[in-house]
């Protein structure tokens, strides 16, 4: 399959190392020479210097001949007027894009063949609201991933001594369960992939990956470790786009309170929330959290744009007896940092949405989509 990616920023130059090392015939284009060579004497890719919305570019780069156009630059704009460019003057089969800006997703019919040709479009804030509303929804994972239409999932979590499977092999997971498929596709153990075989024995504190249908996650779950219970409160910190996306899919289902910093943004989301209860004030404020019970809350989601308050404002409802944080975190860098300390799961945008978009180029796959763990390995 040849593969044209246009952008070589975080998600493009990822893509593109894990399309390149299965062979895919990948070309980058960006306007970024340094990058671009940085890219090309590390992958076995080709790569174009030039605007990756103009004709005579998409044309240097055999737009023509592609099979499939991946649109990740920084421009909104830019990326959809590459996508109708190869749907007008090369035809190209499947245009995949990435969306920020929340104003271009009000039209529903806006995205379609008569007006922006347009296959698949990523949005990372909706991609990333999704993710925390799976895990809200499975007390105790680390991922939960979905295919099949949801319903299939992979999902991860971390190996306890109470857990019935540890200790044990992994054979046995079946006599255990036996009314459930299952496979575990992958392990991490202090760090490191293993590949897990029949003979294989769970330790506490595995890192487990398994697959299974999407109503036998729980129970598979606790084959590994303690039943946790459902959570009741949510507590979001920051009331912007994801903060207040993700209030409204869950406040029918949790009691939520948003934290806000800012008196406008806050006044905003009070206005278009329904149940839930926007609070103005700083979530590194630790008398804040405590006025607001921070100690009964089950889960504390950090998705402010700074990820140090993000991170600062996570360890502090962590040390303050919150039973799950999850922390929004924009700087790849600190992701693996973040793995070994109070926060129990961090999230990266630009993973997120590379999980994602590889989801739609291996999609014949299923055991090969999604990046395990930060992208150190694959199912």
């Amino acid at each position: 399959m040849k593969i044209l990616i246009l952008g070589a920023g975080k998600v493009g130059g990822t893509l593109a190392e894990h399309l390149a090392s299965e062979s895919f015939d990948v070309t980058v284009v960006d306007l970024d020479e340094h990058r671009l060579r940085e890219l090309r004497d590390r992958l076995d890719i080709r790569t174009v210097y030039g605007h990756a919305s103009r004709p005579d570019v998409l044309q240097q780069a055999n737009a023509d001949d592609a099979d499939m156009l991946i649109a990740v630059t920084g421009s909104d704009e830019v990326n959809m007027v590459a996508c109708q460019v190869s749907y007008s003057l090369f035809k190209t089969p499947m245009k995949i894009a990435r969306i920020r800006a929340s104003a271009y997703l009000t039209g529903s019919d806006f995205f379609t063949q008569d007006h922006m040709p347009i296959d698949v479009l990523i949005n990372p804030e909706q991609v990333v609201t999704d993710q925390i509303k799976q895990l809200l929804q499975h007390p105790g994972a680390l991922q939960v991933l979905d295919f099949a239409e949801g319903r299939v999932q992979l999902a991860a979590m971390r190996a306890y001594h109470d857990g019935p499977l540890v200790g044990q092999r992994i054979v046995t997971l079946r006599d255990h369960i036996p009314n459930v498929e299952t496979r575990v596709a992958a392990i991490f153990r202090q760090g490191q992939p293993i590949t897990p075989r029949w003979d294989t024995v769970v330790e506490a504190e595995d890192e487990v990956f398994f697959v299974a249908a999407s109503e036998n996650i729980n129970a598979v779950m606790a084959e590994f470790r303690h039943v946790e219970k459902p959570f009741k409160r949510v507590m979001i910190a920051g009331g912007g786009n994801i903060g207040e996306s993700l209030a409204r899919s869950i406040e029918s289902s949790f009691s939520v309170k948003v934290l806000e910093f800012s008196a406008d943004r806050a006044d905003a989301a009070a206005q278009r929330l329904d149940s839930s209860v926007v609070i103005l004030g700083d979530a590194t404020d630790r008398d804040l959290l405590i006025q607001e019970n921070i100690e009964r809350t089950d889960a504390f989601c950090a998705v402010t744009n700074d990820d140090e308050v993000n991170i600062m404002s996570s360890m502090l409802a962590k040390q303050l007896g919150v039973r799950q944080v999850m922390t929004l975190i924009g700087k790849p860098a600190y992701v693996d940092l973040m793995h070994e300390g109070s926060i129990d799961v961090a999230i990266s945008p630009q993973l997120a949405t590379t999980s994602t978009i590889l989801t739609h180029v291996r999609r014949a796959d299923v055991a090969r989509v999604h990046s395990l763990r930060r992208g150190a390995a694959e199912a």
